[in-house]
């Protein structure tokens, strides 16, 4: 059995990864538990409470097959005030770290979290052939990884190293992410408050909501690939998109308890992303990727597994 090791592993997408495969792979999750909880992952599931930024702690876990470098940074809030400093160093460490640790232990694939951000508020739908401009130092560090996945495989070809550029994912065990959490779960946890969601400007914005599952379905067929991938980067979506409002609206009815979302003038006065819409038939025809969770089903699972006894912090007005 091929081992994988996921850092990053009992956070939201690693730990749906681990108990998503691990009837299929020998998986250890490392995580240092900022975003994450053991208790989301299965107990069968081998784990270290360790920092990606630490070789001692990568050490324990041996000779790989493959990484799934999810550990770090998730969204743009995390660089705010007093995060700047912290968000550079252990983004970019920790990549550069994981990248020479497991080339010399033996994988033969690493894949990795970019992010859509980097296209900012280029035409739709977003394609990876557009020239990207990052428009927050969250999507500063990602296209990092980028460029250094490209001049990393050149010095040493044999390993792939692949990037994914999640669109707006959303899905269960997303807990200890608190108010870093996609918008959906955010605005899950207001209506089962009682607290009343806010909606930046007119809700038109729009997002394309990407289920966890289907990212795992992508980072997996990333896995199994026999192609050789290089230093490649693909989106991983839906390939269509929904307005925030819809969204509000599609929970209002489920939760059915009078609570309504307001709207506010949008606080964000430069580089506020307005549309997400990917395209995903590079990695559809690649990968052989095809989204398979519909938005209404996934929005259902969320209402119904609600676990408001785990969540980490309230929930915030950021990211709308």
């Amino acid at each position: 059995m091929e081992k994988i090791l996921v850092t990053g592993g009992a956070g939201f997408i690693g730990s749906n990864f681990c108990n998503i495969n691990k009837d299929k792979y020998e998986i250890i999750a490392l995580d240092n538990l900022f975003l994450g909880d053991e208790k989301n992952l299965d107990p069968e599931i081998k784990f270290i409470k360790g920092d990606a930024c630490n070789l001692e702690d990568l050490d324990k876990v041996g000779p790989v097959d493959y990484v799934v470098h999810l550990a770090g940074t998730s969204s743009a809030p995390m660089f705010m005030g007093d995060g700047l400093i912290d968000g550079y160093v252990n983004s970019i460490q920790s990549f550069i770290t994981v990248l020479e640790w497991a080339r010399k232990n033996g994988a033969k694939r690493v894949l990795y979290a970019s992010t859509s951000s980097l296209y900012g508020n280029n035409p739709l739908p977003l394609v990876e052939t557009q020239e990207v401009t990052p428009i927050n130092h969250y999507a500063v560090t990602k296209r990092t990884y980028e460029y250094s996945s490209k001049c990393y495989n050149k010095v040493f070809p044999e390993m792939d190293i692949i990037g994914f550029r999640f669109m707006s994912v959303y899905g269960p065990n997303e807990e200890a992410k608190g108010k870093f959490a996609n918008l959906i779960s955010q605005f899950c946890w207001d209506f089962a408050r009682e607290k009343v969601p806010v909606i930046y400007g007119d809700g038109d914005q729009t997002r394309d909501f990407t289920n966890v599952r289907d990212v795992v379905q992508g980072l997996t067929l990333a896995i199994e690939t026999d192609k050789k991938l290089g230093a490649d980067v693909f989106n991983i979506g839906t390939g269509y998109s929904v307005s925030v409002k819809e969204i509000a609206d599609a929970l209002e009815k489920a939760f059915d308890n009078g609570i309504q979302a307001k709207h506010i003038p949008n606080p964000v006065k430069e580089d506020y992303v307005m549309g997400q819409h990917a395209d995903i038939s590079k990695i559809k025809k690649v990968l052989g990727y095809e989204p398979k969770i519909k938005l209404e089903d996934g929005i259902k699972e969320q209402v119904e597994n609600l676990r408001m006894d785990r969540i980490r912090e309230t929930s915030s007005d950021e990211l709308r």
